[in-house]
């Protein structure tokens, strides 16, 4: 029979939502197409009602006016047909900085997202942003999730990343809008392989690698032209300016070098002084584009109109408002909340919000959504410019220190709301005034979800400017939050920097508290080597430290590696040890937990009268602390000891309140892996039509969360439920499903019961030759595991072949 796949971690970790590695070398569809075959049961993928429908386009751009002939070139691609749309996969708008790629192509879209019921998806990729790029991985990420892959089920690797994203996209129809690419590059594994879907491309590169490989069009995004540059002026300040003449507005637009960008700042200003004649406002901008003339050696006309606009812009602010958005320039990403602000500047959040206000209206801020804030690339390196210009040393990094402690304490606050029971680091009291909280889980969740990338891009600065303190405990504070979701390329490298700079600080205790993070890391995206390296290096060092109860977190983790390799009798060695050790320091979760996993191993060894025993202690202990998930892991473990030992009824109760849990705590991983248990008590109790519901709501959940290695025990525990119905030849065509994704996803325990259960239903339904086949090759994986089960195999597999 399979071995269940839970993870019965530390603390810092719900049981029962790892997966295997979510591989999809092809659609998942294939995995679930089974005809119908008994009872009204089918086996097909979930309906789009019940999945997310993704609405990410930024708001539509106000006042957006010309472009007509662009946003037809761009209305081509989408033509009516009857209901869909004829569509081309990919569309490239390039074109040079500030020239409105941006506003084109969200105006557009808005205009077309009808057309695309199944969502949109919008990602601004930063090519040319002064700090790092948004990675096509981290993009994948971001779009499974919003495709509603359940955070423990998006893979580690980025090519079963991009295979599960076109797999959920095979059949819907989404607008994707990737703005500000680089290059093909970044942009390839975000291409759907759906030809219904479109996906929208900015960029100040041609891409020509889209065009060429991939069919991509392009349409070239020109400076407006005269005419149109009025337009777009007249547009902002006739309500202010109504007397303005066309000629004063066609030199102003002139000296903007018709980019759409500076044309906007130029406006604001200069509605800004409606009393003030326009011919000033452009005398004095002539007079900031000689000055530029003269300090620079550039040779490019539009590169320093922008300048010019954005120096004539800033000048004209308030020395305050200057001052913050000059310190702005310092954030690590360009999109920022007031709270970040505030602590830049070492004022409160309502004197900034004033400021922020008045950089906003000079339109050298975006005000994008409530409480956020981003920058135009260009104007950020402005911004940087000048602190770096007009801000001493010092005071850059006091402002930078200020921002950076913020962000340490608010992830903090954030991780400890979002799983109270984990570990966390001590910190000092913040040196300014004002704490950071978060009522409930999903406000600390979603403040998480908006700060990732500034969280990420802080650990990294604080790094480079030696704030080595601030690195490892930001590092070290996102532990919790990472392991709960999955976000193995932040994790993995935050959780390095973190190490690189205790180290530089001589911090041991920072550096095996990040050690442990990283062999989690590890252990949770399949890279078990790696693993084991990181937490042999912890269980070394917390020995040194004479730190008990790090020790015997790291006993237990290495038993858990173990555990995860099948090898049972080493991971009961390190699972004992860990319980003596949690039972002398007098930790009752800990002790709960390690029980846990002793059982899960008790019941994996066959031991099923040492697993009821110590599953039992767990179950009371977990309710005692009030740990609902742990306890619903121990009642699977639980459920599963008491099916074997034929105690039926109390199987059912056991399994019946696991899910009860699952489902009042809303944790559809839970949920789905513990039908599975339901549905082999349901087999053994002769209600096979129940127990293929079951399964059939497991595979159906596990395909939602992107799980194929638990969908395909739902798939082949339905294929046995058609063999004790003497029905071998359905049977065989699950178990067949099963076998494929098994050896997608090197799951070699349950490939080999697979190939096991598919040889026997081949041999019941007479075609004995295929059957010998496969019961030859799982006796041959079957030989590198040493417990007894796999012994109990090995056994019967034998007698079949000799039979």
């Amino acid at each position: 029979m399979s071995a269940p796949d839970a993870d019965a971690d530390d603390s810092d970790r719900p049981p029962a939502q790892h997966s295997h590695r979510a591989e999809m070398s092809g659609s998942a569809a294939e995995v679930v197409q089974a005809r119908e075959v008994h009872g009204g049961v089918h086996f097909h993928g979930a309906h789009h009602a019940t999945e997310p429908v993704p609405r990410q386009l930024p708001g539509d751009i106000g006042g957006f006016v010309n472009r007509h002939g662009e946003l037809d070139r761009l209305n081509e691609v989408v033509t009516a047909a009857g209901d869909k749309p004829a569509v081309v996969g990919v569309f490239v708008l390039t074109g040079t900085a500030g020239v409105g790629k941006t506003s084109l192509a969200l105006h557009w879209a808005h205009s077309v997202r009808h057309r695309f019921p199944d969502g949109q998806l919008y990602v601004n990729l930063r090519g040319y942003d002064p700090g790092p790029a948004v990675s096509s991985e981290q993009a994948l990420d971001r779009f499974l999730r919003a495709l509603g892959t359940a955070p423990q089920s998006v893979p580690a690797d980025v090519e079963d990343k991009a295979a599960l994203y076109r797999s959920l996209l095979a059949d819907r129809r989404v607008l994707v809008v990737l703005d500000n690419a680089a290059t093909a590059k970044q942009v390839r594994p975000l291409l759907p392989g759906n030809g219904e879907c479109l996906v929208l491309v900015t960029s100040r590169s041609r891409l020509s690698g889209l065009v060429a490989r991939d069919g991509a069009r392009r349409l070239a995004v020109d400076v407006l032209s005269e005419n149109q540059a009025v337009d777009l002026l007249s547009t902002v300040i006739t309500s202010y300016r109504p007397h303005d003449s066309p000629d004063a507005l066609r030199e102003l637009a002139a000296l903007c070098a018709r980019l759409p960008l500076a044309l906007r700042i130029a406006a604001e200003r200069a509605s800004s002084r409606p009393l003030m004649h326009l011919d000033e406002l452009i005398a004095d901008l002539r007079d900031e584009s000689a000055l530029w003339d003269a300090l620079t050696a550039e040779d490019d006309e539009e590169a320093d109109a922008v300048r010019t606009v954005f120096a004539w812009s800033y000048r004209a602010l308030p020395a305050d408002a200057a001052r913050l958005f000059r310190l702005l320039g310092l954030h690590p990403g360009p999109e920022f909340g007031l709270a970040a602000a505030a602590a830049l500047a070492d004022t409160t959040p309502t004197k900034v919000r004033g400021l922020l206000d008045v950089l906003v209206g000079a339109h050298v801020l975006e005000h994008h959504a409530p409480g956020r804030y981003q920058f135009h690339d260009l104007l950020r390196i402005y911004a940087t410019e000048q602190a770096t210009d007009h801000e001493t040393f010092q005071d850059r990094r006091a402002a930078l220190r200020r921002l950076l402690t913020w962000y340490l304490h608010a992830a903090h606050a954030a991780a400890t709301t979002l799983d109270p029971h984990s570990r966390q680091i001590t910190l000092e009291p913040p040196a300014t005034p004002g704490t950071v909280s978060f009522a409930d889980t999903p406000t600390a969740l979603a403040w998480y979800l908006q700060e990732r990338a500034n969280l990420t891009a802080s650990v990294q600065i604080a790094f480079t400017a030696g704030f080595h303190d601030l690195a490892w405990q930001t590092a070290a504070a996102l532990r919790s939050i990472y392991a709960h979701h999955n976000f193995f390329d932040d994790w993995i490298t935050t959780t390095q920097i973190g190490l690189d700079s205790a180290r530089q600080a001589g911090n041991r205790h920072g550096e095996v508290e990040l050690l442990d993070s990283l062999g989690k890391a590890h252990l949770q995206s399949q890279q078990l080597d790696r693993a084991e390296h990181f937490h042999s290096q912890a269980l070394q060092l917390r020995r040194q430290l004479h730190d008990r109860f790090g020790e015997a977190i790291s006993i237990n983790a290495l038993g858990l590696l173990a555990w995860r390799r099948r090898r049972l009798d080493q991971a009961l060695t390190h699972f004992d040890a860990g319980l003596a050790l949690f039972r002398e320091l007098g930790d009752r979760r800990w002790e709960a937990l390690l029980l846990s996993n002793l059982g899960m191993t008790y019941y994996d060894l066959a031991r099923l009268d040492d697993a009821d025993t110590v599953l039992q202690i767990a179950v009371a202990l977990c309710r005692e602390i009030g740990d609902r998930l742990y306890e619903g892991n121990a009642l699977l473990f639980l459920a599963m000891t008491q099916r074997e030992h034929d105690d039926l009824s109390s199987a059912r109760d056991s399994i019946d309140a696991a899910l009860a849990i699952a489902r009042e705590e809303h944790n559809q991983a839970c949920e789905a892996f513990w039908l599975l248990e339901l549905a082999r008590i349901q087999r053994r109790t002769g209600n096979a039509d129940d127990a293929l519901t079951s399964y059939q709501a497991a595979a159906t959940l596990h395909r939602q969360l992107g799980d194929r290695n638990r969908e395909a025990m739902a798939i082949d525990g339905t294929g046995e439920t058609y063999q004790e119905l003497d029905r071998p030849d359905e049977a065989a065509q699950f178990h067949r499903l099963a076998v494929t994704s098994f050896r997608d996803t090197g799951d070699r325990w349950a490939l080999a019961t697979a190939l096991t259960h598919l040889a026997h239903a081949l041999d019941e339904a007479g075609d004995s030759t295929p059957a010998r086949r496969y019961w030859q090759e799982s006796l041959a994986i079957l030989s590198e595991f040493a417990d007894p089960r796999a012994q109990h195999a090995r056994d019967a597999i034998t007698r079949s072949l000799t039979a």
